[in-house]
């Protein structure tokens, strides 16, 4: 008994139909999840797997950054004394000692990073003014404390042109501000 060809036909043609529907879907499904670098112009299925496969890649290189950055801070924190790695010295309890200020420029992004002693409460509010006046737009700020250490995060945006300069000056400002001044009223005791 044969069966009727065009039944067969139709029934291989109803499934690819569906598939390509499918896969379609999904197409557009993650099509929709990553960012859009081009303007106004459609891209082709291969580009946008392409851009898709790129921003997933850039996503785990950050998070691999993030996790090694967790990990040195993380590190920082459990040690008796405070030796905080991406900060460029090792030295005993924060307390009585000289801030730390470290600051991070990725394009008009400027994160700020300062690991104090609970004695140096003004720092927080005065490093926001500093970048107000020089230009940067707070997006985000926020705060941690741990035993007697404050670990203090500050990420804004630089609106003007060469945002290296603006960075150098804030960086400049904030670390005559608390690192000598605070090293000089130290040395004065």
């Amino acid at each position: 008994m044969e069966k009727c060809p065009s039944s067969s036909t139709t029934d291989r043609k109803t499934i690819e139909k569906n598939r390509r529907n499918q896969m379609k879907a999904l197409f557009s499904k993650l099509n929709s999840l990553v960012p859009h670098q081009r303007s106004g112009e459609a891209a082709s299925l291969p580009d946008q797997l392409d851009d898709a496969v790129n921003y997933i890649k850039q996503l785990q290189t950050n998070l691999e950054k993030m996790r090694e950055k967790k990990d040195r801070l993380m590190g920082g924190i459990e040690k008796s004394t405070h030796c905080n790695a991406g900060f460029g010295r090792c030295a005993g309890p924060i307390t009585g000692g000289s801030p730390l200020v470290e600051i991070h420029e990725t394009g008009s992004a400027l994160e700020v990073q300062m690991i104090t002693g609970l004695e140096y409460q003004f720092m927080f509010n005065e490093s926001i003014r500093v970048l107000h006046e020089e230009g940067a737009d707070v997006v985000n700020a926020g705060f941690s404390v741990v035993e007697d250490t404050v670990f203090h995060t500050i990420h804004s945006k630089i609106e003007e042109l060469a945002p290296g300069c603006a960075a150098a000056r804030i960086s400049e400002r904030l670390n005559k501000k608390f690192v000598n001044d605070q090293a000089d009223a130290l040395g004065s005791i």
